[in-house]
Parts: C-alpha cells; structure tokens; sequence
C-alpha cells in the first residue's frame, strides 16, 4: 500500500503515487521547508508508530532552505502503515510538506527504443537477474530490429512505426496515440527512454510528467539536442560523457538525476566517441533507474537531491 499527504502550501505540486511492491519494508519519504528539530519530530512519530528505522538520510539544501529525507522501516513489527501515518507526519511538519509513504519492491516500468541495443539491452538483463527492482512489463519500438532481442527475455515488444520526419502535426500525433495506446494497458509507474531518438510533444510528455526518464549522450548542459557527439569533436573536448534526466517540456533540460564521462583525444572521430559513449549511456542510464525505483531521487525545481 502506498498513501501520500500533502499539507497544502502556496505555488505547491502534489505528489506522485506508485503502485504497491512485495518486501516487508517502508520508504519514508519527507521534504518541506527548513526547520529546527525536524528530523527529532520525524523519528518521534515513527517510533510513536513501533516502527524500526533500518536506515535514514537527510540533507538541507541551504540556498533554498529546503529540508529532505529517506528513511526505510521495517512494517514486520507495526502492520498498519497507510495513511494515519502520513498525517500523523504532516501534523507535525511545517505547511508545503510532502509526506510519502512507499513499500520498497519491485515496480512496472515500459521501455521506449529505437534501434540501438546496448541501453536497452543492459536494462533488460539487470531486470531479469534481479539487479534492477522492476518488472519491464513491455517494450514499445518504431523499428522491428530490437524485437529478437526484447522477445529473448520473454518481454512482449509493440511495434509503432515513426511517421516520416517530415509529417505534418496531425500524423506525429496520431503516432503519439498509438505509443500511449500500447503503454496504457500495461501500467507503467515510469516510462523509461532506452535510446529513444524521437522528440516528444508537449502534451505527450505531460500526460508522463515526473514518470519519463530518457538519455541523453552528452554530459548536459553541454551539446543538447541532436548530434552530440559530432558537436563534442567539432569542439575538440577530452571528455564525453551521458545524462540520464527526466523529461520535461524543454528538449534535454529536465532535472538531472545521473551522469558521467569518459576520456578521449584528438584521434577520436565522431563514430569512435560514439563506440566510447556508449558503456557510458547504458551505465548511466541503469544507474538512474535503479536510484529513481529505490525512491532516492527528490525533484527541487530544475534539480534534483539524489540520496545514493
């Protein structure tokens, strides 16, 4: 079970939910603005509640005065979690707090690619040995080339041509249907950009907002959009690296949650940074989607506080 409070406060989004998962501990998971004595109250209630703190982080953004924590707990000892304790939480916190409460465990996600197999491929495997808590319930593809290999794991794989580059609104949109179409029966709680190479509509990204990671192969904000690694050799850089962030309205400008780089030098050509990067992109963007499924990533505005 999985309840969510939010006590209301000015210019305030409300949380996301997610569906239950299967081990016998909780994700506590609290941010509201700074305060002295917070973690003292936060504790109080638990222990109130007879419940066991297996682990706890927490952080103050200073710049912002903005408080976060993550505590899991085990429920063995206290059997009804649910919602009283979310408001017990936020009786206690100060106004604009968002309490969540989660059960750690494996979650539904749906993968998007288009022909490159090595993001893709390294998600599928770490889900099927179990390094990954998510059951990847479908793949969605505008090519057929990766079907042998989603169908190897025993996943099922939706094949929704792209229309041509050139096509005008109504037909991007009517992909974007059929993309969603094929996502919606299997209920996703996120939605997860394999290498992807289409860019999405305002109105597609929204109806996943907060629940569509994609990456990107560059370390951002450097060299977005299309091409980055032929814009990274034009520029002669010794680094390149991979950002996996979530999707916002804004092309390759949402919140980080994981990067890194790899070096190279002035014999690399475009085609060998891009063999280089991507070890990188696969490792990067599992990364991320580890993090995100454990519930360590809080989104602050264009950021992101990311307890690792």
């Amino acid at each position: 079970m999985v309840t969510t409070v939010t006590k209301p406060a000015p210019d305030r989004d409300g949380p996301t939910t997610v569906l239950p998962g299967t081990t016998d501990r909780d994700i506590v998971l609290v941010d509201c603005p700074d305060e002295v004595g917070l973690i003292h109250r936060i504790t109080g209630v638990l222990r109130d509640r007879g419940l066991n703190i297996e682990n706890n982080q927490e952080f103050v953004d200073t710049a912002t005065g903005h408080f976060f924590f993550r505590a899991e707990v085990a429920v063995g000892v206290a059997p009804v979690v649910g919602a009283g304790l979310t408001t017990d939480l936020a009786e206690v916190l100060p106004a604009g707090v968002r309490v969540r409460v989660t059960r750690a465990g494996v979650r539904p996600i749906v993968l998007l690619a288009s022909l490159e197999p090595h993001c893709l491929g390294e998600l599928l495997l770490l889900a099927d040995c179990g390094d990954l808590p998510c059951s990847i319930r479908a793949v969605v593809g505008n090519h057929e080339r990766l079907r042998g290999l989603v169908e190897r794991f025993g996943v099922p794989f939706h094949h929704v041509p792209a229309p041509d580059p050139a096509a005008n609104a109504a037909a991007r949109l009517a992909h974007e249907a059929a993309i969603e179409k094929a996502i919606l029966p299997h209920a996703p709680d996120y939605v997860v950009l394999a290498r992807y190479m289409r860019v999405l509509s305002e109105g597609f990204v929204e109806r996943f907002a907060g629940r569509m990671i994609n990456i990107h192969h560059s370390f951002l904000p450097a060299f977005a959009g299309a091409a980055p690694y032929r814009q990274a050799f034009a520029r002669g850089v010794k680094l390149i690296g991979a950002t996996a962030h979530f999707v916002t309205r804004d092309l390759d400008e949402g919140p980080i949650i994981a990067q890194d780089v790899t070096p190279v030098d002035h014999a690399f050509t475009p085609e060998r940074m891009a063999r280089a990067g991507r070890d990188v992109e696969k490792l990067v963007l599992a990364r991320a989607v580890k993090l995100v499924l454990e519930e360590r990533v809080f989104v602050h505005g264009r950021r992101t506080i990311v307890f690792a």
